[in-house]
């Protein structure tokens, strides 16, 4: 790997801060989520509000060197369009300075689907207007107050679950309505023009860097039917390659305007927005990546939206091994994703997240012996590395998802990813103790050694 390679870890806010109705923070929709019998509330998380410098040692014991964590847009602006926050803008000032004093890089993303309740309940989310708006107010004025120090940004966390129902509606704040193909599509164009706003800023008046990220959908055709084929290529150029066209040339796919004439879908635009688009650009391009999928056409409706076809045409992989949550891992895949990412654009790539979530205890004495996780890393990172040394990819680093165990995007403490184990279940809190992992100590050897040995 390059000298200035970065190794590091990836979170969202409301799945490790807790401190839910502290020092003035507004209520996101995720604060009104009630447990259920395989999900715990937000309330606390793994309290890393109070607990970040125990945390960010172990990652400077690491040696990691970026972190890329969330700002909770109701902590800073408690309705999400009012007044500023002071208290909770001063919070991640303070988390900022002590990431730096340790050595590793803040790498900011600004909204990780937790939408502040006030913008839900008047604005439906992003479904509105009003709602780009106040994001691009929000967006503009957390660069104006950390990007003296903080480099690298992102708007919108897996841009891709704004193409793939019925994600789209949950993660954009959408709270009421008949969830009609015409909001989806107004939503895809809503979210895209607010991450436009703020990184056509960032490039006008500040040195920071700026990424479009997308969750990319590695999908296989189940058979060499024709049919098959064609709706893995469509679903492809739909959920990933319209998105990473926007992100690196500023318009969207040919197709995609295709599809919305053909199908009467009326999105509203303007000529100021499209003007902005055309100005979008990525300086890199940062994804996640966790499994792949494979696409059974047979299985999919005739009238399908492509955002529907995993939906309904997803089958296993004979080929691969999966996990209890039934993802598939598919180290190959990893490589063919920052092969066809750096191939067709020739914009570096990122990956910001990759991790693998499986159910663990700890009998409170014994080390957790996390072999799986190893290898599910080791294989990973093996893969990136002929795709830089064979392929010829430019790859500038490799975040981890939440490789300190953190509450799964569902709420469920059972599905952890972390190196590092955190002592709390759904229902009990515990002690909340950071015990690390067998893989602990890998993963220490591996950014250590600048992975070379794995």
């Amino acid at each position: 790997m390059k000298k200035d390679f970065y190794w590091g870890n990836s979170v969202s806010s409301m799945q490790t801060e807790g401190a839910w109705d502290t020092a003035g923070k507004g209520k996101s929709v995720y604060d009104i989520k009630k447990a259920t019998e395989n999900s715990s509330d937000w309330k606390v998380a793994i309290d890393e509000y109070n607990r970040y410098e125990e945390d960010f040692d172990l990652m400077e014991d690491l040696g990691m060197n970026m972190y890329r964590f969330q700002i909770s847009w109701s902590r800073v602006n408690p309705t999400g369009d009012g007044e500023w926050n002071e208290e909770g803008i001063q919070h991640y000032d303070r988390f900022i300075d002590a990431l730096i004093e340790r050595g590793i890089e803040p790498m900011i993303c600004l909204y990780h689907f937790d939408m502040p309740l006030d913008l839900a309940e008047k604005n439906n989310g992003f479904l509105s207007k009003d709602t780009v708006d106040a994001f691009e107010r929000y967006g503009i004025e957390m660069v104006k107050r950390f990007g003296h120090k903080v480099k690298h940004w992102l708007t919108f966390n897996e841009q891709t679950v704004f193409y793939i129902l019925p994600e789209v509606f949950e993660a954009s704040g959408y709270l009421k309505g008949e969830k009609t193909t015409q909001e989806v599509y107004q939503i895809q164009h809503n979210t895209m023009m607010a991450h436009t706003y703020v990184a056509n800023y960032i490039h006008d008046h500040t040195d920071c860097k700026i990424s479009g990220m997308l969750a990319y959908q590695e999908v296989y055709p189940l058979t060499s039917h024709p049919e098959d084929v064609f709706l893995t290529r469509e679903f492809d150029e739909y959920v990933n390659f319209n998105l990473l066209e926007a992100f690196v040339n500023g318009r969207y796919l040919d197709s995609y305007h295709a599809y919305i004439k053909n199908n009467n879908i009326e999105v509203d635009t303007s000529e100021k927005e499209w003007n902005a688009l055309k100005r979008l650009r990525s300086d890199y391009l940062t994804f996640s990546y966790y499994a792949s999928n494979v696409l059974d056409h047979t299985k999919i409706p005739k009238d399908a939206l492509p955002g529907e076809y995993l939906e309904y045409g997803k089958v296993d992989n004979p080929y691969l091994e999966s996990t209890e949550w039934n993802w598939q891992i598919d180290p190959k895949g990893f490589r063919n994703v920052l092969n066809k990412m750096y191939s067709r654009y020739h914009v570096p790539v990122f990956p910001t997240e990759n991790g693998i979530g499986v159910m663990e205890e700890w009998d409170g004495k014994n080390e957790i012996q996390d072999d799986y996780r190893i290898e599910y890393h080791r294989e990973h990172i093996q893969a990136m590395k002929d795709a830089i040394q064979i392929d010829g990819v430019d790859v500038l680093g490799y975040l981890g998802w939440g490789l300190i165990d953190i509450l799964s995007s569902k709420g469920d403490m059972r599905k952890r990813y972390g190196v590092v184990y955190v002592n709390r279940d759904n229902k009990d809190l515990k002690d909340l103790a950071r015990i690390p992992k067998k893989s602990y100590k890998w993963l220490k050897k591996v950014i250590h050694s600048n992975g070379e040995e794995l």
